[in-house]
This record gives structure tokens, sequence and C-alpha cells, in this order.
């Protein structure tokens, strides 16, 4: 929906973990995006709760989104997987939920409800006791 200003984000490069050789001990390719939600100028105040509230554990103490990409062995790919993954948390963020509409049962379900119980208890009396004929 709305772009993210470069200038709110800082990123940082920094040695990946797990398999790759050596080119892993020596190249930095590793992606740490932040990304200050109190700062933001791009949504409102309803907005950033959501943002927050979905950013979940990547939520820093300092009010911080921490986006960590490490996908792509390039530098470039992981700032692009990074970039794409805080756009997508704040395009769901800037979009208010949909408000729920309270219904009534139609008079039709209402009806079928009450012949499925009345079916399932004629059941149940069935499963009792066979009287003998004495």
């Amino acid at each position: 929906m709305r772009a993210i200003d470069p200038a709110d984000v800082e990123i940082r490069f920094v040695r990946a973990a797990g398999p790759g050789g050596q080119n892993v001990n020596k190249v930095a390719t590793a992606a740490q995006l932040r990304f200050h939600v109190g700062r933001c100028t791009l949504l409102d105040e309803a907005a950033r709760q959501r943002l927050r509230r979905l950013a979940g554990r990547r939520l820093t103490d300092e009010d911080e989104i921490l986006i960590i990409a490490r996908n792509h062995r390039t530098q470039e790919g992981n700032r692009r997987d990074a970039m794409a993954r805080l756009q997508a948390l704040v395009d769901e963020a800037s979009r208010p939920p949909v408000p729920r509409r309270a219904t009534k049962p139609t008079r039709a379900s209402k009806e079928r409800r009450l012949s499925t119980k009345v079916r399932a208890g004629q059941a149940k009396r069935l499963r009792g006791r066979v009287r003998g004929d004495d």
C-alpha cells in the first residue's frame, strides 16, 4: 500500500550462521533490519498498535521491529527480502479490521436445529433396554 521511507529503516549486515563453507566465515551477508515503530509517520496510532501486535517477538524493548534475513547468499538479496517482509507487515497493519456485524439465525436454521435435536433424542431413547413380552 504505502511505501516505506528508506530513511526510517536501518540495515546492518552481519555474518550468517549455518552451512556455507568458508564463505560464511568471511562475508557478512545476513541483513538485520531495524524499523522504529514510534517514529513512523506513515501510520496513524491505531495502525502502529496493530503493527506492534503483528510484529510479535520481533518487536524489541526499544519499540523497534527487528527483521533478520539470511536466506540469500548476497547482501542485496537479503536486503530486498527484509524490506519485503517489513512492507508486508506494514501493509497488513495499515488495513483496519473489518467490524463484525451481529446477525440473527434464520427461522429455517432454527427449525433445522430443533428437528435435529428431536431426532437425536429419539435415537437415544431407542437405545434403552428392550422390554420383553413377559
